[in-house]
């Protein structure tokens, strides 16, 4: 009965439930796992306790691009005429908008083009123009750092 009001699983080793046990836990509608090797025991709760987790994620940066003209195009806003100073820009990143040594702005690429014709990514030593979703304070000079966000898998020791 406990376990069933915290929608808790019962766990035997090396034991058998009567049937009035096992009549009881089918209509509370408990889960009961019998395990005769304690080491299956071991690693299916820590499973259990590693879903149980919450994600984690870590900025993986995967290029820098400065600004060094600005385009003011009506009904987009302004894009960022943009040189590649390294790594890579990819049209489904996210942005870091750096100025003078400080994040102004942290957001999601609206658009990339390369020569007229939109890109999915443009690498290093290319010109681009960036369009930036919800921001349009842009200067020359400012660095744009594209980045992911990776989900870092959480392991119990």
């Amino acid at each position: 009965m406990l376990a069933s009001a915290s929608n808790a699983i019962i766990i035997g080793f090396n034991v058998r439930p009567d049937s009035r046990v096992t009549d009881v836990a089918e209509h509370e509608g408990v889960e009961i796992k019998l395990y005769d090797i304690i080491y299956n025991v071991i690693s299916e709760m820590k499973a259990a306790m590693e879903g149980l987790l919450e994600p984690v994620y870590r900025q993986v940066t995967q290029g820098r691009a400065e600004v060094r003209q600005l385009f003011k195009i009506p009904k987009v806003g302004t894009i960022a005429g943009s040189y590649v100073l390294d790594g890579k820009i990819a049209r489904n990143s996210q942005l870091k908008l750096v100025r003078d040594g400080v994040v102004v702005y942290d957001g999601k690429i609206l658009s990339l083009k390369r020569l007229k014709d939109g890109a999915r990514e443009v690498a290093a030593g290319f010109e681009c123009g960036i369009g930036i979703d919800g921001y349009n304070d842009l200067r020359a000079g400012d660095i744009i750092e594209s980045y992911i966000n990776e989900e870092v898998e959480r392991k119990l020791f």
